[in-house]
């Protein structure tokens, strides 16, 4: 059993898209830093980044229906939907940096263009979708999306969904054809391949089993050799735990009072996977629903084309599950041994307060195949049983935590946690997740790294030239970005140049 112990400036743990993504900002920031990766799994990407194990969806507040609430007044909130698509617009603008750098090629093998979708059913939730629309589609950040509510314009669109539905049934839709399908897993691995080029030291099968702060205010990490049992110590003067759900216990290991009374409530997904060619290709986009009374927003019903190994495939879910562990590798204890003394009052409130997630979880658990099927013929009606297989996907762990809407309030989003001084944050929570992972990393430096901002400010403007600018009071911008980002990244149907 070794003991040695190394220093080093950086030290991430987990090899996912987070990870991946405020590595690569950092190197890009400060080339000379030394940084660190510690896996547990045998390669990148393979949790909740991998393409099997989340949507794929660009979350650009396209086509989700959650990011826009109907206000009591009858009048549609879209200012979530704003703030999601801001955000994305700074991941698109990073990957097209990259490409233009040379850093990362084929920008095919990890994003697609792919109309995304809104459809409902129901004379009240055509009305919310119109209207909807019509919020959106004024804004300069949604333009292009078209409604329709024809049943011919609908078998245009989505031929699948429509075949074989009654002629008087009240359904509509929206589309707009600048969404994308991603691919996290090979972007995760993608950017991990470019770190090791960049000298970055990427360690799979390295559990890291404990976290504490060392008298210089360096934390020290006891990391174990998952085959061999060999434990080695690494301190860095900043970490990042980047572990999916993992990361809730790390977080309460470190002891920092931002990590007390938090606690975690898992969710997992199930997906059905078209195994029928005919069917696939007859179905190209994103389609999301609305989500039913109680879900998760996770859970929204979607169907969806997705380009996984460079093939097409059909996706219809996801259905939830309930497992008490926090990553997909993760424990049957998760779950039990993340209550503390601090945050089991948090958690009890919790649980107390979401029966009705509770109920809805439970029948998602024991829905057989045939009501899966049921399901899913609400967006196919003709779909056949042996056209489907199911596929679990990732594990997601919700925050929960004490807010000014009382204790044990689950939020639904992704937070980032950190030390008041900076010197270790930690990032948890769910969807829009990957998507706007750039965003999201960017606000962990600026609160980790606020004595560098000036002095790096004109590189992270030159990698997101709309970075510390509203995009909404910026139309012209907005328009220049979606056309150097679509053409970068071979979403616009023209090639890119090849630079010689």
């Amino acid at each position: 059993m070794s003991n040695g112990q190394t220093k080093t400036d950086v030290i991430l743990i987990g090899a996912g898209i987070m990870s991946a993504t405020l590595g690569t900002l950092l190197k890009e920031l400060v080339p000379d830093w030394e940084i660190k990766v510690f896996e547990k799994l045998e390669n990148a990407g393979e949790e909740s980044s991998n393409e099997w194990n989340n949507a794929g969806t660009g979350h650009a507040a396209l086509c989700e229906l959650n990011y826009t609430v109907e206000k009591p007044d009858g009048s549609i909130d879209i200012s979530k939907a704003i703030n999601i698509n801001e955000q994305f617009q700074l991941s698109m603008q990073f990957w097209s940096y990259l490409v233009n750098s040379k850093l990362v090629n084929n920008p095919q093998d990890f994003i697609m263009p792919l109309p995304h979708m809104s459809m409902v059913q129901g004379e009240q939730n055509v009305a919310f979708l119109k209207k909807r629309f019509e919020a959106l589609s004024n804004n300069p950040l949604f333009q292009g999306m078209e409604f329709s509510d024809d049943p011919e314009k609908l078998m245009e669109w989505i031929p699948l969904i429509m075949q074989d539905r009654p002629l008087n049934e009240a359904i509509a839709a929206t589309k707009i054809d600048s969404g994308t399908d991603v691919n996290f897993g090979a972007l995760t691995r993608m950017l991990f391949d470019h770190l090791k080029s960049k000298n970055v030291d990427i360690k799979y099968k390295q559990s890291v089993d404990n976290i504490k702060r060392t008298s210089d205010g360096s934390w020290q990490l006891k990391v174990r050799n998952v085959d061999s049992g060999n434990v080695e110590r690494h301190t860095a003067k900043f970490v990042f735990i980047g572990g999916g759900g993992g990361s809730v216990h790390l977080l309460q290991k470190s002891g920092i009072p931002e990590g007390k009374r938090l606690g975690g409530f898992p969710v997992s997904g199930i997906f059905m996977v078209c195994n029928n060619p005919d069917i696939v290709e007859q179905h190209h986009a994103k389609v999301y629903g609305k989500a039913k009374v109680g879900a998760p927003p996770m859970s929204v019903p979607h169907l969806d084309t997705r380009f996984i190994d460079n093939k097409k495939s059909l996706l219809f879910g996801p259905f939830a599950g309930f497992s008490p562990k926090f990553l997909k590798s993760g424990s049957m204890f998760d779950l039990i041994t993340s209550v503390k003394p601090n945050n089991v009052v948090t958690m009890l409130a919790a649980g107390a307060k979401n029966m009705s997630l509770t109920k809805y979880l439970i029948q998602q658990v024991m829905l057989s195949k045939e009501k899966r099927l049921e399901e899913l013929r609400e967006f196919i009606p003709n779909a056949s049983i042996d056209d489907w297989d199911l596929v679990v996907a990732g594990q997601r762990v919700q925050v929960i935590k004490d807010t000014d809407a009382g204790k044990g309030t689950l939020q639904f989003g992704t937070e980032v946690i950190s030390a008041a001084d900076g010197s270790i944050a930690a990032l948890l929570g769910a969807s829009p997740g990957a998507s706007t992972a750039v965003h999201v990393m960017l606000e962990v430096i600026k609160k980790c790294f606020p004595q560098h901002i000036k002095e790096w400010e004109p590189k992270i403007k030159e990698m997101i030239p709309s970075y510390g600018v509203s995009l909404l009071k910026n139309p012209e911008l907005i328009q220049e970005i979606h056309t150097s980002t679509a053409q970068t990244l071979g979403l616009s149907g023209e090639k890119q140049a090849v630079l010689v």
